[in-house]
């Protein structure tokens, strides 16, 4: 059975390698290119591939954002994302919003096709890079959680939240509809708990935990 690839990466030079490379497998056909998410969407379904290789910053409409749309619409497309990006909040991002498999694009057309074949059989798959970056990623939350054992209360994970996604404190208060002073009170006592001293340490923390999944600016 062959693999349905979709090539989704705004650099036609390296779409056109990426052809390349596939086409002498037997068991893969590239079904489709796009330059950005909302293309790669109309061709999703039109086409319904296997597997969509995607590219995290594109313009217009980036990966993350397109992985979020196409696991909402298409689950049981696999998404594989190659990248240029290291940045371990990115790795996260990208996996938090459903793609299987993170290859780095200085990786060798080797890792490329296993990790096709790979998310194709319904398995997750990583480079060694980023396999690195999750492991450190595990082992620092873990350390982060023992020794920050303070829980926030529910609402001081609301407040967390649209603080991590740039909303200001009366901003904050108009959405939960309490007063600026309260969410005041709030950010104190979240920082006072967790041990963090600015906007930037708390965005970490509540993409670490999962509070907020997609940092506009990346895309």
């Amino acid at each position: 059975m062959s693999i349905r690839v979709l090539l989704v990466d705004d650099h036609k030079i390296l779409r056109d390698a990426l052809r390349s490379v596939l086409e002498r497998e037997s068991d893969m056909t590239v079904i489709g290119e796009a330059r950005n998410g909302s293309d790669a969407l109309k061709l999703i379904k039109a086409t319904r591939p296997d597997v969509a290789v995607m590219d995290v910053g594109m313009p217009e409409m980036g990966g993350i954002r397109t992985t979020i749309a196409l696991q909402s619409e298409y689950p049981e497309v696999r998404v594989l994302a190659l990248s240029t990006f290291f940045d371990r909040r990115i790795v996260l991002q990208m996996l938090g919003a459903g793609a299987s498999g993170y290859i780095v694009k200085s990786a060798g057309s080797d890792e490329l096709l296993r990790g096709i074949r790979s998310v194709f059989a319904g398995k997750n798959y990583l480079c060694p890079e980023v396999s690195q970056i999750v492991v450190d990623s595990v082992r620092g939350a873990k350390s982060f959680e023992k020794i920050n054992g303070d829980q926030l209360g529910r609402r001081e994970n609301e407040v967390l939240k649209l603080l991590a996604e740039g909303l200001t404190s009366p901003e904050i208060g108009l959405r939960l509809h309490i007063a600026t002073s309260t969410v005041e009170v709030h950010r104190r006592n979240i920082m006072r708990k967790l041990d963090l001293h600015s906007i930037a340490e708390l965005t970490k923390y509540a993409i670490r935990q999962g509070l907020t999944e997609v940092t506009p600016s990346l895309d």
